[in-house]
């Protein structure tokens, strides 16, 4: 599968970007979001996973672009 999508891209599916970028999966445990693992997960985005947890999805996207920055270490 191509990873062809941004990180802030709406359409991009919660096994898409917890296979690119698994630092994330951090960011939903933390939220206390089944997400990960769950069957339903490849039919869901981000958007979708907040809405279904109650989590403010802008808050949460800023948490998951923490999440990969974090790995990438200091600029260079």
């Amino acid at each position: 599968m191509p990873f062809n999508k941004d990180l802030q891209d709406p359409d991009l599916l919660l096994p898409e970007l917890m296979t690119r970028w698994p630092e994330t999966i951090g960011v939903f445990l933390r939220h206390k979001m089944l997400c990960v693992g769950c069957m339903i997960g490849p039919f869901h985005t981000v958007a979708d996973a907040c809405e279904e947890y109650g989590v403010d999805e802008g808050a949460f996207r800023r948490e998951l672009a923490a999440a990969v920055r974090a790995t990438l270490g200091p600029p260079r």
